[in-house]
């Protein structure tokens, strides 16, 4: 099965591109990205805190059926133009995994699609090879679908 969320790696570079069109109006997706009560939705995960302004941070926590903590990620928001662009740093906690940063750009395609483009560096060529190894691709993907189904 292809997935809708294209990933492109090219060999040697520290660098992704991930790249996904939505039956989505860009402001729809937009709000999935930056307002707490959809992000949990679709990334099944806690938001403890998302502050949508340069300098501002945000954190998620996912917790396991018995409530212990699994996944936490947080990071600093950079720079953020509504409907457009979101600049990130972003961090796994509790992982070998250094900070990288990620470049969200929104696009509006027509009326009622868009396209979310984000670019995101890692601090060498093995640490984002090591993140491609683990099973990113299908999480996003289904995340992706997620997020795509809240609004219809």
């Amino acid at each position: 099965m292809e997935f809708k969320t294209k990933i492109h790696a090219e060999d040697g570079k520290q660098e992704i591109f991930i790249t996904r069109e939505f039956d989505l109006p860009v402001e729809l997706l937009f709000k999935a990205y930056t307002e707490a009560e959809i992000v949990e939705q679709w990334m099944s995960t806690k938001v403890l805190k998302l502050e949508n302004h340069p300098h501002g941070g945000y954190q998620f926590e996912t917790s396991n059926p018995q409530g212990a903590v699994v996944f936490r990620a947080n990071g600093t928001i950079h720079e953020f133009v509504p409907e457009q662009k979101i600049t990130r740093t972003f961090q796994m906690e509790n992982t070998p995994f250094p900070v990288q940063i990620d470049f969200l750009e929104f696009e509006k395609l027509t009326d009622t699609t868009s396209k979310i483009t984000i670019h995101t560096i890692y601090k060498s060529v093995d640490f984002r090879d090591q993140m491609l190894k683990l099973p990113f691709a299908q999480g996003l993907n289904m995340a992706h679908n997620r997020l795509e189904k809240i609004f219809k």
